[in-house]
Order: C-alpha cells, then structure tokens, then sequence
C-alpha cells in the first residue's frame, strides 16, 4: 500500500469494502442475468406477436447478445475515464446506470401500448445495461485490489468473484420462485416486469452507504504532475507499452469465461442433448454445484498469492481436467452419484477465483482499469459468441464435447501456470509507467 506495508493486516475499513463491492457484485450479476431467464416472456411483451417460435426464440436471444455485445463500448470507455479521474466516480456511474436501465424497463410501456418504439427503447436500455456491466466487473476487481494490503489482494478478488456466483444462485432460486407463483399468462401480461424492478432496488441500496467508501489509496497515490499529460491517455500508453500484458490478460480472461459460461450457465443444457436424467435432481445438483464453485473461488483465493501463483494455477488446472472427464465419464455410466460429482466439479471450478488477482497485476495503476476492461471485456464477447453456438454444435455430434473443451482450458491454465512459475518477479502492484 502506498502508506503501510505490504504485509500489514487487513483494517475494519479494508473488511467493508471488500463487503461493499462484493454486495454489489452479487447485485449486478442478478441483473445482468434476468434477462436470460425470461427471454421468451418480454420477448412476447415488447415484440410483435410472431407465430414461428424460433423467429421468437432469435428475438429474443438477440436481445441477450446485444447487452453483451454492448460490455466492450462501456468497459473500454469509461474504463479510460476511470484511469483519468479515480475509481470511485465510474464506480457511481456503473451503478447508478444499472439500476436507472432497470427501472426503465420495469416499466416500459409494451408492443401493443407504444408499438415499434417499444422494442427499440428496450434494446437502447440493454446497450446501456451492458455498458454498465462492462465497466463494473473490471472494475470490481480492482478497487478492492486497490484497497487491501498486496498479502490479501488474491483473497479479495475471490471474494469479489465468488460474489458473482452468489448472483447466480440468486437468480436461479428467484426465478424459481417467481415461476411457482405467476403462470406464464401472468408473467406475459405483467410478472416481467418485477424481476426488473426487484433488480433496480437492490441497485440503488449500496448508495445508501456511498458516503463511507473512499477512492483508492493506488489512486490518490498517482503522481500526476510526474506522469504528465500521458495520464490523460491510457489507450496511448496502453497499447504502446503493455502489448505484452494485453495478450496474457487476454489469456487469463480466457480461462475465467470459459469455465464459467461452460461449468455455470451452459452445462445443464448441454448434458440434457445427449444424457437423460431427472430433471429435479439434476436441478439441484447444478445449485449445489454453484454453492462448492462458491467455495472452490475463496479457497483457491485464501491458498495463492503473487509468489505462488503459477504453481496453484498448475495444480489446480490438472484437478478440473481430470474432474470434468470423470464427471462425464460418470454421465455415461448412469449418473448415480450426480451431486457428488457436481458438488466436486464445481469446487474445481472455483480456480476462477485466483486470476484476477493476478490479473491486475499485469498493468501499471495509471492504466489498469483500462488495461484489465479491454482483457475482460473483449474476450468474454468474443467466448460468449462462439462458444454456445459451437460447443452446442460440438455436443450434438460427441458428447464429451463440453468435457474436452475445458480439458482444454485446463492445458491453457497449466501453460500460463508455468509461465508464472518461471517469471523471476511480479511487478509490484503499485508501479506506474511514464
């Protein structure tokens, strides 16, 4: 830290930031997330009736895509704007943008009330939702990191991490809630509208407390008149100095998105084209998987640090290797012992948890959240393109597909953890380049 060691302990303060943004975290997955759940429905709302479903079906996973699509605008932008004038301004704008883009929604007036205009002002708000949620997983990761002592800075990324599975396992568990209480009629006609209002208060809930949480000791340690006019130009400096970073960020980002738009969103899905199993108990044993991933995320925190990294990366990569094979290989066999071996997978999974605390690492304070938003942002558009069409293209034909790409994955993780292991240092968290 800029004023006290490296090796201090964490304060109270440091506590309840990592609290705070792990809150919101958990907030903002949840938001992001509703509308996967409830495509057909707000489709059928916002859209002209259409009696192909799969022109329905499109419709609707078109709107999806478009928020991601839009993570890259937001995360790279506002990004720079962070690296300019601190993390705390663009920490107000993702949150008070989310929970604004919500409330709009929840109350956006229907085809049948304002026709065309409808559709084209719910794709405007998820263009915006997403920009916002670009900007703030980047930056999520980094305002804790920017906060607590460098021996803590792995365990509060996995907290922050881990915070987003919480999202997960809360929307799973809502929308299970809301589906045994509305009957599709009444989710079409006006239950849409409430997980988008429920997500909007609990956005604006962490304002409440806005006036406790501080810019980044990293941040108002900047030396600007040091640095000169360079600091307003993060871009610039970014892609002339740190190409090198970018690639390895890029490659990180690459492991976090795999594994868990695979392991947490896709899975169900993709085992239900090839394996037949209960429903209800497959059901539960995916959540149950969630909650160990939950779990595996602070364990693997809590284990590496920038000294060890490489060497848990390795580790952890042959475990999720050799977990996800046996759990297919289990598949085949019947799939008696589903939650033990979804309650494994997911805690193998939890290695997600360790990256971005190395992440951040990889590039200077001065332009780190605009470095960590380009890795981020433009590798998890570019998986979660091609890897639903592909992977569930790849399922139709072997079903072990889903099990040798994150095998893959997994050699990806083993290749970086190497690297790692033979880097004679990190740089230091606090350095800048001028």
């Amino acid at each position: 830290m800029p004023t006290r060691s490296k090796y201090a302990l964490m304060s109270a303060k440091d506590k309840n930031v990592v609290m705070f943004i792990s809150f919101i975290s958990a907030v903002v997955f949840f938001d992001f997330l509703i509308y996967l759940y409830i495509a057909d429905i707000v489709s059928a709302a916002i859209f002209p009736a259409n009696s192909d479903p799969t022109v329905a079906k499109l419709q609707g996973m078109g709107l999806f895509v478009i928020g991601y699509l839009a993570r890259p605008i937001g995360g790279i932008l506002f990004g720079r704007y962070g690296d300019i004038k601190g993390r705390k301004p663009v920490l107000l704008i993702a949150i008070v943008v989310t929970a604004c883009s919500l409330l709009a929604m929840a109350f956006l007036p229907t085809y049948a009330q304002w026709g065309a205009l409808a559709p084209a002002l719910f794709i405007l708000l998820r263009i915006i939702q997403g920009m916002a949620y670009g900007l703030y997983v980047p930056l999520s990761w980094v305002f804790v990191a920017e906060h607590v002592p460098r021996q803590y800075l792995s365990v509060a990324c996995s907290y922050v991490t881990a915070s987003f599975l919480v999202g997960v396992l809360f929307s799973n568990t809502f929308f299970m809630w809301l589906s045994s209480i509305m009957t599709t009629d009444q989710l079409t006609d006006y239950g849409w509208r409430l997980p988008f209002l429920v997500a909007a208060v609990l956005s604006f809930l962490p304002l409440l407390v806005w006036r406790l949480v501080g810019e980044t000791p990293f941040f108002l340690a900047l030396d600007k008149p040091k640095i000169g006019t360079d600091v307003r130009k993060p871009l610039t400096i970014l892609f002339k100095h740190c190409k090198h970073s970018i690639f390895v960020g890029m490659v990180l980002t690459l492991i976090i998105s795999s594994i868990t738009s695979v392991i947490i969103l896709m899975l169900p899905d993709l085992i239900a084209i090839n394996f037949a199993l209960d429903t209800d108990l497959f059901n539960f044993s995916h959540s149950l998987g969630i909650i160990f991933m939950i779990f595996g995320c602070i364990f693997y925190g809590l284990i590496s640090n920038h000294d060890n990294f490489g060497k848990i990366l390795v580790t952890g990569s042959i475990l999720l290797i050799a977990q996800m094979l046996a759990f297919f290989y289990h598949l085949q066999a019947g799939g008696d012992y589903i939650l033990i071996m979804y309650a494994i997978l997911g805690f193998c999974a939890g290695i997600v948890g360790m990256v971005p605390g190395i992440l951040i690492e990889l590039f200077p304070t001065n332009i780190r959240l605009t470095g960590v938003a380009f890795c981020n942002n433009v590798t998890q558009v570019i998986t979660g393109v091609l890897i639903p069409f592909g992977l569930g293209y790849a399922t139709t034909l072997i079903s072990f597909s889903p099990a040798l790409y994150i095998a893959f994955i997994g050699f990806i993780g083993i290749i970086m953890g190497l690297y790692f292991y033979n880097l004679p240092e990190i740089k230091k968290i606090d350095h800048v380049i001028l």
